[in-house]
């Protein structure tokens, strides 16, 4: 139970780790460029199409409603890029503060969890953009053979702006499952899947081999559970590359890779960490890569003088 408690933790710590990694992208110079030209797009077909369908005369509100679907547009456009500019304001900060103090983790860190006015606005707009094409929906579709005929370019333009919202929820819904299938299934994959996107901010291949690597030897036990004799696999990890090597006894339950989930066959190389947990040496050292800090505990690697993390085993 314990070590499925730590695997949670594990996977939360990688689903943090992905939530980072997507507000960057999606913040990222190339993606807010491809952003603002898609929603201008919109605007520009809407004048286009109005400009032509000047003479069209629908019974139902189109007009109206395709300016308040624009209005969206505008204000998502306003948001993104407001937020991308404090973003960048901070990211010059920090960079300034960490060649004066060496480190941005004090006040930097501090100013980076600031308030931006752009958030609420874009909430509050994504919550109207989903009422408004609730009305959309229902004007569309009130009498959609009338104003296909009395008023076809407004109309498919209308069900073209409601189709792509469709689609749009759909892909996010389904990357969100995929992901999320991914961390509780297969973690390692998403693992790999960071290590390729990373800015490599975590520890360098030089740091990582300072930490102690050991040798697992299977211990095989039987014990007595609910009258029935059943065999557990504990094990000794044996330290490597030392004089003296250090052991230490792992129970059946401590026995297992919390990132991927599998058992510790006899033979296997881990690693571990100052903070005393251990894992695949493959596993850790693409996650150390990353973040060097414990997905258990957070404790961080390079500071092995201050305890960042929950606890330490």
């Amino acid at each position: 139970m314990m070590l499925r408690e730590s695997s949670v933790r594990v996977r939360e710590t990688a689903a943090e780790q992905i939530e980072e990694r997507q507000s960057e992208w999606a913040y990222s110079k190339p993606v807010i460029v491809l952003d603002v030209l898609w929603n201008l797009a919109f605007v520009f077909v809407t004048v286009g199409v109005s400009w032509f369908s000047s003479e069209e005369d629908p019974r139902a509100p189109l007009r109206f409603w395709i300016v308040g679907y624009n209005l969206q547009c505008l204000i998502h456009i306003a948001c993104v890029i407001a937020e991308y500019r404090r973003r960048e304001s901070n990211r010059d900060l920090d960079s300034g503060l960490s060649s004066v103090q060496g480190s941005s983790d004090g006040y930097g860190a501090e100013i980076e969890s600031g308030n931006s006015v752009a958030k609420p606005i874009e909430s509050t707009n994504a919550i109207f953009s989903f009422v408004w094409w609730v009305i959309g929906f229902y004007w569309v579709t009130a009498d959609a053979e009338e104003l296909a005929q009395s008023s076809p370019q407004l109309y498919w333009l209308c069900v073209a702006f409601l189709a792509f919202d469709v689609i749009f929820v759909v892909l996010c819904v389904a990357v969100a499952c995929l992901i999320g299938i991914a961390v509780c299934c297969c973690l390692p994959c998403i693992i790999a899947v960071l290590y390729a996107l990373a800015d490599r901010e975590g520890a360098s291949d030089e740091e990582i081999e300072k930490l102690p690597k050991f040798k697992f030897l299977t211990v095989r036990n039987s014990e007595k559970v609910n009258g029935e004799i059943r065999e557990t696999r504990g094990g000794i990890m044996t330290q490597l590359g030392v004089d003296s090597p250090s052991e230490r006894v792992l129970s059946s339950d401590e026995a297992e890779c919390c990132i991927c989930l599998c058992d510790y066959e006899d033979g296997t190389e881990l690693r571990e960490l100052s903070c005393r947990h251990h894992f695949h040496e493959a596993c850790i050292d693409k996650w150390l890569r990353i973040n060097a800090t414990c997905p258990l505990c957070k404790f961080n690697i390079l500071k092995t003088g201050e305890q960042s993390g929950d606890d330490a085993v």
